[in-house]
């Protein structure tokens, strides 16, 4: 097999095991504390990473370095992924998912706003307008058919955790350190796991681990496995042998293999709204996306997306 079919089999690999990590994580929430599942999986994930790079030499971090990891990891893993995960208790992963996508869209209002460091242009405009519409559309459907708060505190606890991703980025992308960048990912983990464990325990909001069912514990295995292991590394050898714009495409698939995927194995409602929502909401991210390539955007789009 040529480089160029592998690169395209590891494009594959990420967009489809990415999607799926949504799914997995609202299996798994359905059996136990959402808090509680993320924190195990940061702390496996976490570990790995560290392991591995101190094993290849890497020196534990100073505590000028730890001053840095600790607001970074609640920033990033606590407050994205842990309350993603919680939210993802009352809506469906697929719009999860898609929420999650809107993550460029939020990093180009606040650079502009916040930072002056973008110009929204006729492109960047329509691209903005159509991923909210999406968004707004299948927000509007679904809160006709579904009655109660939940459904509501899903989605704002969803928007918020995209909103904290989306600093993070720009906070990354703009305060360089001397640090490996994948090997600060697994310090924020592993911080971020301890947290989140430390709140569940103070809480009471936790089940022993023997009581943790045969599914949370594959949801958890399948997301630091293959999200966090398998799918990375085809993720840096797919941007290592395909341009730019190709590798990127996974970004637009993840919440389409969400939608499709929690259809099947979760019985999520797949209606005409959601369909056309998600289109009109990825169009718009791509529209942005594009838009800003000939501009100075000082934020490279941190993309490990497999739920954040």
């Amino acid at each position: 097999m040529s480089t160029q079919k592998k690169a395209y089999l590891a494009l594959t690999v990420t967009s489809i095991v990415w999607g799926t990590t949504w799914v997995a994580s609202k299996m798994g929430v359905k059996y136990m504390p959402a808090f509680e599942l993320a924190s195990i999986r940061q702390f496996l994930g976490g570990s790995i990473y560290v392991v591995f790079f101190l094993s290849r030499g890497q020196k534990f971090p100073s505590s000028k370095q730890f001053l840095w990891l600790f607001p970074m990891s609640f920033l990033m893993f606590v407050s994205a992924n842990g309350i993603a995960t919680y939210g993802l208790q009352f809506i469906t992963s697929g719009l999860a998912a898609l929420i999650a996508a809107l993550y460029p869209i939020a990093v180009v209002l606040i650079e502009r706003f916040y930072f002056k460091a973008i110009k929204i242009k006729g492109p960047t405009l329509i691209g903005l307008f159509l991923g909210l519409l999406g968004i707004g559309f299948i927000f509007y459907k679904d809160s006709i058919q579904i009655q109660g708060p939940h459904y509501l505190l899903g989605v704002g606890l969803s928007l918020f955790a995209m909103i904290c991703w989306s600093i993070g980025s720009i906070l990354i992308a703009r305060n360089k350190t001397d640090m490996n960048a994948y090997y600060s990912i697994g310090w924020q983990m592993l911080i971020s796991a301890i947290g989140m464990g430390v709140f569940s325990l103070l809480t009471g909001n936790y089940i022993p681990l023997h009581q943790i069912p045969f599914v949370s514990w594959g949801a958890i295995l399948y997301m630091v496995i293959g999200g966090s292991l398998f799918a990375f590394i085809s993720f840096i050898y797919s941007m290592k042998h395909l341009q730019p714009a190709i590798a990127s495409l996974y970004a637009y698939i993840n919440p389409i293999v969400a939608i499709w995927v929690g259809s099947i194995l979760l019985k999520e409602q797949m209606s005409w709204n959601s369909i056309v929502g998600t289109i009109c909401t990825l169009i718009g991210v791509y529209l942005v996306n594009w838009s800003l390539k000939n501009q100075k955007n000082p934020v490279e789009a941190i993309s490990d997306a497999d739920g954040m």
